[in-house]
């Protein structure tokens, strides 16, 4: 059988996390997967720790949480020929639910991960992010986001009441407050998008911020980014179009644009409105502008 590494954030789920991962930890080993335990009590340590493991040798990284955990995967094995195995148990699952991977099963995902074992595993695209001026990178499977969506995400992360995405929306109310558009310079592969703007959206798959559809039409191995761009709303603006978000509907407002590109560099242009936000992808914090995002196609292996 394999040699599998798992890292479980506890965390997950409201506090579910250590309750799923000690399932998966015990299927896994009835299964006769050998097994090492790579948790730790930072994400920080714990991909210190998986990429170590990886190095010396493992047939597979699983990861048991929600899409930090498939942050912290992606950062180990993207580029490389190691494959991921997702175990959702989290509260947003965004990733795992664009892979149409199974929620809240242990059993079904643990079928899953060895199905692409057996089989071989998904190739599907990873997007690598960072300062353009520097060579360090940071990869993520789902989503960046620099625009009032992530200052939603900035203070909900601050939030403890409510759970779920119930503090998403709470965390909109909040952030409505002080609001005014920001300024943007987005430079794509064969456009420029100069605006002051409320929405800046570099999608590898359609959801994020716990199933709000940013890209209704972006797949994850078709080699492109989806760049969703919004033009300056005002906060009546926001308040009409948020709700629609989750259906996508927001992609038919006029002020809104869909780009698609290989590559994207995201700056501030103060002449045009505020400092925007600094950028989250996957639901972590990447930092301020300006950013460089590219896709790399077929960069990761999932087992699905």
């Amino acid at each position: 059988m394999s040699h599998l590494g798992v890292v479980i954030n506890p965390t997950a789920g409201r506090g579910r996390g250590a309750d799923v991962g000690s399932a998966v930890l015990a299927a896994l080993r009835r299964r006769g997967h050998t097994i090492e335990d790579l948790s730790a009590p930072t994400l920080a340590e714990a991909t210190a720790r998986a990429r170590h493991a990886a190095v010396a040798g493992l047939d597979a990284i699983v990861v048991v949480g929600g899409d930090g955990m498939s942050h912290l995967g992606a950062n180990v094995v993207a580029d490389t020929d190691l494959p991921l195995g997702i175990v959702a148990a989290g509260t947003g699952n965004d990733v795992s639910r664009a892979l149409g991977l199974p929620q809240s099963d242990v059993a079904a995902s643990v079928r899953a991960i060895e199905h692409g074992l057996t089989d071989g595993p998904r190739r599907i695209d990873a997007v690598s992010a960072g300062p353009p001026d520097y060579s360090a990178r940071e990869w993520f499977l789902g989503v960046l986001s620099c625009g009032f969506d992530a200052a939603v995400n900035a203070r909900a992360n601050t939030m403890t009441w409510p759970r779920g995405s119930a503090r998403y929306v709470r965390a909109v109310a909040a952030e409505l407050g002080g609001f005014t558009p920001y300024g943007y310079k987005v430079t794509l592969d064969d456009a420029v998008w100069e605006s002051a703007g409320t929405l800046v959206a570099v999608a590898n798959s359609s959801v994020f911020g716990g199933g709000i559809r940013i890209a209704p039409d972006a797949v994850m191995d078709d080699g492109l980014l989806d760049v969703v761009v919004g033009g300056p709303f005002t906060k009546l603006g926001v308040v009409r179009i948020f709700p629609g978000m989750y259906a996508g509907r927001h992609v038919r407002h006029p002020a809104v644009q869909v780009f698609r590109s290989r590559s994207v560099l995201i700056e501030s242009d103060l002449r045009l409105g505020g400092l925007p936000p600094a950028a989250f992808a996957d639901g972590e914090r990447l930092g301020p502008l300006p950013l460089r995002a590219e896709i790399h196609p077929g960069a990761l292996a999932v087992l699905a």
